[in-house]
Parts: structure tokens; sequence; C-alpha cells
């Protein structure tokens, strides 16, 4: 039986090895493997780490809708300061010029031509896309158990910790 110092000690070995992207999961495994215990001990030093990554992970999410947040202020005064380029180049009716630092011109566009529908389509310029209805097949599916077309699986399992 291992002494809290040694079990103490390999958990923070497991927890290391999680956040060193260069160690696979089998050696996570073969050491997790190797830590002596009862299953309720192991099971508590699992859910430890578990919810340690977890938070990290949550924090990670955070910093990165905060890191997207600011890039969307920036991409916006981009957008802004363009325009304001755009329009006053056109005004000036200087669409094209280059100075030390840079060439400018306002040129059209590429790619495809937007279209504007400015009235009723003939049906030769419609598609016509046929979806499944999932939730009437569901419900029809609850009731009668399997259709000769579609099948309820089994619902699958996971792990709730609290």
């Amino acid at each position: 039986m291992s002494n809290l110092y040694e079990l103490t000690n390999n958990w923070n070995t497991v927890a290391n090895m999680l956040y060193d992207e260069d160690v696979d999961e089998k050696m996570v495994l073969d050491t997790l493997e190797s830590i002596e215990g009862d299953i309720e001990d192991k099971a508590d030093g699992y859910a430890k780490i578990i919810k340690e990554l977890e938070a990290k992970a949550k924090a990670r999410k955070e910093e990165a809708k905060r890191l997207s947040d600011s890039s969307k202020t920036f991409e916006n005064k981009v957008k802004f300061l363009k325009k304001n380029l755009f329009n006053t180049m056109k005004e000036t009716g200087k669409t094209k010029f280059t100075t030390d630092l840079f060439s400018f011109n306002i040129a059209k566009n590429g790619g495809l031509q937007k279209i504007t529908i400015d009235g009723e389509v003939p049906e030769e310029y419609t598609k016509i896309t046929i979806e499944p209805d999932m939730d009437k097949i569901r419900e029809r599916l609850k009731i009668l158990g399997d259709l000769p077309f579609a099948h309820l699986e089994p619902r699958g399992e996971s792990l709730r910790i609290r």
C-alpha cells in the first residue's frame, strides 16, 4: 500500500502527463493502472484530474472568447477605416494613386455577380428539396416501434461526476 505522499505524487504525475502534448494516451493509462488503491480511491483521483482539466478548458474557452471579441473590434475598425477611405477616394475622383509606402486603387470585385430577384421566379428556375421530417418520424417510432425505413438507436451512456 502506498503512503499519502506517494499517492499525491502519482496523481500529480498523471496530471502533468495530461498537460504534455507529447505523451500519448496509452502511457497515461499505463501510469493510471500502476497506481495502487481501491476503485473508489482511483475514481476520486480521476475525478480530481477531470475537474481540474474541465476548469482549465473553461478558462481557455473564456479567454478565446475574449480574444475573439477583441479581434472583432479590430476588424470592425478596419472596415470603418476602409469604408471611409473608399468614400473619400470616390468623392475626390482619385481612385488610383501611389505613395511612398502603399498603392491605392478602387477596382471591381471578382467572383460571381450578386443576383437580386425582382419578382415571381418561374418554376424552371427553382429547386425542390425534400427532407425527412425527423420530429414526425420520431413521434411515430415511439408509438409504433420500428418503421420499414427507420428505427431508434439505443441511448448512449455517459459518466457524470458531481
